[in-house]
């Protein structure tokens, strides 16, 4: 165990307060806590256990011209040593030593006030040294045994082998600045815009294996930043001063600002050189080589942010690295240096860049009377990237990324419109007698009799307007004018992301990722244009891309597109009807472009080598038309009969409509009426033959698929039209006389939601348009069908009205009751085994409840922690009963085209039971019982019924507050 009479003590000099004592076990110490003023070590005693202690220091200088905290540190541990979590093996074997020492200065209180100068810096010093007390490279001797056999040079050479040494050296100047004294605007020219940063970093350790390892880092800081506030020149102000219409504001509010509103520059070069060299162990040493870890790089950044107009801002930001290259191994050499010097002053070799531009706009809409109750706001960003290619394969290229999002949203606020018209402004107020009779009177009409200089008496009519009076609006007025102004507000949101990656660019980058020598890659792409196919050619033409024949990496794109749209209306008072509509559309594609050749010769070109295109398409839709008819689904329903044939029409129209087939007089149908390339089971015929008869459509007006797909952009399905979905709430049937006696609240509540979606599509590799006619040419000889640009797996429609109605109501008794009907439908055509799946469900919910307040429980009290304050008294509290009840019946049905059968594969009715009654003795405690069932009666034999029955008494108490 230790021994009790091994201590360090460490007392503050005199007027000081603390004491830090260790005794026995080194955990006893504070290891490395610090203690203001001078700390002195007034008594150490030590024996054979060994001897652990720390002892620190922190102080600090401070006056009017000089400030400074330094802090000091000593740790030591004595060999043979233990903490109490170690067993007596796990003593230590070393002597140990560290010393830190560490200095935050003010350099700039030194100087005279009027300079202004901040000059932080901070520096340290940190060194230990672990002594084993066995020899690291004969383990059987003690270190300090070994050394009494030497002396001299020998001595030390031993004693630096076997120590393990490591020493930190900081020195940091950071955000070194003068700071603005003048009460005047800055001026962009100003040097309190600039500030400089360096810190410099050495660590330096050896053990008995490693003869050296250094590691020094050089950092250099310089950053600029110029914000000042944005002058705006109003052109036009004056000339409208006394003008008190409001017709003119666009044109008098007119404005623009010359002065960026914030400039930022920051350069930082970071520089790290590292060598190690292991220490040759052994009879026969030798000197191993060193291995080097360093890298010089330069790193640039800039922002720009301009409020060209009081509406329209651009933002722009851009990061430059680059590498300064070093010749291999130490720069010990004027050549090595010189080379260094001149790689510096170049910038570098750039490896990335990168940056972000955008545009926001808000349009001036409230500048115009007829138009301020409109908010348009616009946004335009783009993203550009340069990846430098890699020292190894430089032929392969380089890699360039551009991206670009829109943003575009319309609020409408027409009640603001509204209140324009005085009339429509009285709908909402409430109409007299005396108001009709002041607004029917307000024109007066006055004769006035003048004399002229000779005489000649001349009456003059004028009319005489009363302005207090307000519109009079009959009931049958308000009805008119409820209908007419019953669009509330409405919300318009439209927004498109699109990037591009492209490899094997072989051009570099200059000022804002441009060379403009050559003009590549071209203004439009680094501000966000996505590259088609004739982009690329072009590129190519001109060489900008790799023509490594090894070079196999794949071109990749990316669009998304969404629009969402949303109307309040109120038609009658307490009638409230929200509208909704949506799109959603998102396609990839790939292709790998090369250089290549394709004819068995010598003729290289650049070829479009498989392409590749794949995403989803959902929009909301509408298809109730054919939801309530009479459905068996053991029978062929008569929508599906019409899907089947409609399928005739849809292969004529698509026949007629391809060039090809009149180019090869295939223009007459076959024995069925199916036109060449269009068979009753090709995608284009079944997707609009579908969507047309489930959802009540005219099958020649229906929309066709699109087979071409020039650009990133293209979306096949664009014919397809989002429909409106709806929610409807109407609670103003308490307003009539009687009922407001019997409901506290009356609601009546109906909405469809609906969507059609085509997810997962992709592009056939065989597809083929020689003509660029826009359609197919490939004719597949074992299916009979064209090719087509799109490969659609799945097609769904689904379809809820939830609820179809629904009542919830509110009686004055405090009874409360709800009945719900709901419908549901989901279709989903599969394309590869030509089977529709539909899945078809109602639900009938009635909920009922009843509260009871200052209900009394036997004169039952309740202690004084449940209770809180009314802690002792009477228990008189709340009853709550609920009794929920619930029907739904779903069924699944199969139907194969073709083959006149329908099955039902699925389906069931449950019946759910939910009675329960809540009991609230107070805030903290409550008392549930409850019951629940819930029966599944399956309609298909291969599932057995099933009943869950859960019941039982719940109680709930809250200890907190």
């Amino acid at each position: 165990g230790a021994d009790r009479g091994d201590e360090l003590a460490a007392t503050p000099g005199a007027g000081q307060h603390g004491q830090r004592r260790c005794a026995g076990q080194p955990d006893a110490v504070d290891i490395g806590d610090e203690v203001e003023g001078p700390v002195q070590a007034d008594a150490v005693r030590r024996q054979r256990g060994g001897l652990v202690g720390a002892v620190g220091e922190d102080q600090g200088f401070a006056g009017r011209e000089f400030w400074v905290v330094v802090k000091l540190g000593i740790r030591r541990r004595g060999g043979g040593r233990r903490t109490l979590e170690q067993r007596a093996n796990d003593r230590y074997r070393d002597n140990f030593y560290q010393f830190d020492v560490s200095a935050n200065l003010e350099f700039g209180k030194l100087l005279p006030k009027k300079a202004a100068l901040s000059i932080p810096v901070f520096a340290s010093y940190s060194q230990s040294v672990s002594t084993p007390e066995y020899d690291p490279y004969d383990l059987d001797v003690k270190l300090k045994d070994k050394l009494k056999t030497l002396s001299g040079d020998a001595k030390d050479s031993v004693r630096n082998n076997a120590i393990e040494f490591n020493s930190t050296t900081t020195v940091n100047f950071t955000n070194v600045r003068k700071n603005r004294t003048s009460t005047k605007a800055p001026k962009i020219y100003d040097i309190s815009n600039f500030d400089v940063s360096y810190s410099y970093l050495k660590i330096k350790s050896h053990t008995p294996l490693i003869e050296n390892n250094e590691v020094v880092k050089h950092r250099y800081g310089l950053g600029y930043n110029f914000a000042p506030k944005p002058r705006y020149i109003e052109p036009f102000k004056r000339l409208f001063r006394k003008t008190k219409t409001h017709w003119f504001d666009l044109v008098k509010d007119f404005n623009f600002n010359l002065i960026p509103s914030q400039l930022t520059f920051r350069a930082d070069v970071n520089r790290q050189f590292g060598a190690i060299r292991p220490r040759s162990v052994g009879a026969n040493k030798y000197s191993i080589p060193e291995t080097y870890d360093k890298y010089y790089v330069f790193q640039r950044d800039y922002i720009l942010r301009w409020n060209l107009t009081r509406s329209l801002n651009f933002d722009f930001t851009a990061t430059n690295n680059s590498r300064i290259d070093e010749p291999a191994g130490r720069i010990d050499t004027k050549e090595k240096k010189d080379t260094v010097w001149r790689n510096l002053a170049k910038g570098g070799r750039n490896t990335l860049y990168n940056h972000t531009a955008s545009f926001t706009y808000t349009v001036p809409t409230s500048k115009l009377p007829l138009l301020d109750w409109t908010t348009v706001n616009l946004r335009y960003q783009a993203t550009y990237t340069w990846v430098g290619a890699s020292r190894l394969a430089v032929e392969l290229g380089n890699i360039i990324e551009n991206g670009q999002q829109k943003e575009g949203t319309v609020q409408l606020d027409f009640t603001r419109l509204y209140q324009k018209s005085k009339w429509l402004k009285q709908l909402d107020q409430p109409s007299n007698i005396e108001d009709r009779a002041k607004w029917r009177s307000r024109i007066t009409k006055v004769k006035d009799t003048l004399i002229k200089k000779n005489g000649q008496k001349v009456v003059k009519r004028r009319r005489i307007v009363d302005k207090s009076a307000v519109p009079y609006v009959s009931t049958g007025e308000k009805v008119f004018g409820k209908l007419l102004t019953s669009i509330k507000q409405v919300n318009v949101s439209l927004s498109e992301n699109a990037h591009t990656r492209l490899p094997g660019y072989t051009d570099s980058t200059k000022y804002v990722g441009q060379n403009w020598k050559s003009m590549a890659p071209g203004v439009d792409f680094i501000l966000g244009r996505q590259p088609d196919t004739n982009w690329l050619n072009r590129a190519a033409a001109k060489g900008l891309i790799t023509r490594d024949t090894t070079f196999n990496t794949l071109v990749v794109q990316s669009f998304d597109q969404r629009l969402t749209l949303s109307a309040q209306l109120e038609p009658v008072k307490d009638l409230n009807i929200t509208l909704n509509m949506s799109k959603t559309f998102n396609k990839n594609y790939s292709e790998t472009f090369r250089y290549i050749d394709t004819s068995g010769g010598i003729n290289h070109t650049f070829n479009h080598l498989n392409p590749y295109a794949g995403g989803g398409f959902d929009v909301s839709y509408v298809a109730f038309k054919t939801l309530f008819g009479k459905f068996d689904p053991n029978r062929v329903s008569e929508t599906f009969k019409k899907f089947q044939d409609y399928r005739v029409i849809m292969s004529e129209r698509l026949g007629k409509a391809n060039q090809y087939n009149i180019v090869n007089g295939q223009t007459t149908p076959n024995a069925e009426g199916y036109y060449y390339g269009y068979g009753k089971y090709a995608i284009d015929v079944l997707i609009p033959a579908f969507i047309a008869a489930y959802t009540g459509q005219d099958p020649q007006k229906v929309s066709l698929i699109r087979q071409n797909n020039p650009n990133i952009k293209s979306n096949p399905f664009r014919g397809i039209i989002p429909k409106l979905n709806w929610k409807l709430d109407y609670s103003g049937l308490t307003r009539i006389k009687g009922l407001d006696k019997i409901f506290t609240t009356f609601t009546v509540s109906h909405g469809y939601t609906g969507n059609l979606s085509m997810n997962g599509f992709t592009s056939a590799l065989l597809y083929k348009d020689v003509s660029r006619f826009g359609y197919p040419s490939f004719y597949d000889t074992l299916s009979k069908n064209y090719i087509p640009y799109f490969l659609i797996p799945n097609i769904s429609i689904g379809e809820q009205f939830s609820p179809l109605i629904g009542i919830d109501m509110n009686f004055t008794n405090q009874l409360q009751a709800r009945v719900e009907y709901a419908k549901t439908r989901q279709l989903s055509l599969s394309l590869i085994d030509y089977q529709l799946s539909e899945v078809r469900s109602t639900e009938l919910s009635i909920g009922a409840g009843y509260r009871k307040r200052g209900l009394k429980f036997f004169n039952i009290t309740l202690p004084k922690f449940l209770t809180g304050k009314n802690g002792g008294k009477k228990l008189e509290n709340e009853i709550n009963f609920r009794l929920d009840f619930k029907i739904r019946d779903n069924v699944t049905a199969n139907s194969r085209l073709d083959q006149d059968n329908n099955f039902a594969t699925g389906g069931s009715r449950d019946i759910t039971i939910s009675p329960s009654i809540d009991y609230f003795l107070n805030n903290r405690v409550n008392i549930k019982l409850y019951f629940d069932q819930r029966r599944v009666n399956p309609y298909i034999s291969s599932s057995a019924p099933i009943v869950n029955t859960r019941a039982g008494v719940q109680v709930r108490i809250s200890l907190t507050q």
